[in-house]
């Protein structure tokens, strides 16, 4: 089988991965400017990624932003430090249209959903309705037949 090698990450690599991803944070381009008082914001928590998409109040998108776009890879896309990195990134594409108030929608069962939720409070908005849209099945898949023996 052999040795196997033990990666490990130096102070100057993690660094450096911050410091890409704040550089693609910067090269997003801005959102036309509009006078948005309350928008809908949905949050899609995933085992795999968190995208967080606001809408006006006719479902037009705004803007929208992914832990990927941001520059997360792997299994970090999925962790609550992704999901705040998500908002701080979408808050600062729309800073320029005057959001104060939204509805929340959360979709799914991943690790980013109350870190999503408490960055958009964090960074000023107020809530004014949660609710969660995660599809449940009503019936659920049909059984297998029994086993005959």
């Amino acid at each position: 089988m052999g040795k196997k090698k033990v990666i490990k990450e130096t102070t100057e690599e993690i660094l450096k991965e911050g410091e890409v991803r704040e550089a693609t944070i910067k090269k997003k381009k801005e959102v036309k400017a509009k006078n948005l008082e309350v928008a809908n914001a949905y949050i899609q928590a995933t085992y795999n990624n968190t995208i967080v998409t606001i809408t006006d109040l006719n479902g037009e998108v705004v803007a929208s932003e992914s832990a990927g776009a941001v520059g997360f890879k792997g299994p970090k896309k999925a962790t609550p430090f992704a999901a705040t990195k998500v908002i701080d990134s979408l808050m600062n594409k729309i800073q320029r249209l005057l959001l104060k108030e939204v509805n929340v929608y959360v979709k799914g069962v991943g690790s980013g959903r109350e870190a999503a939720i408490r960055a958009l409070v964090a960074n000023g908005l107020e809530i004014l309705s949660l609710k969660d849209i995660t599809p449940i099945p009503h019936n659920g898949c049909r059984p297998p037949k029994p086993r005959r023996v």
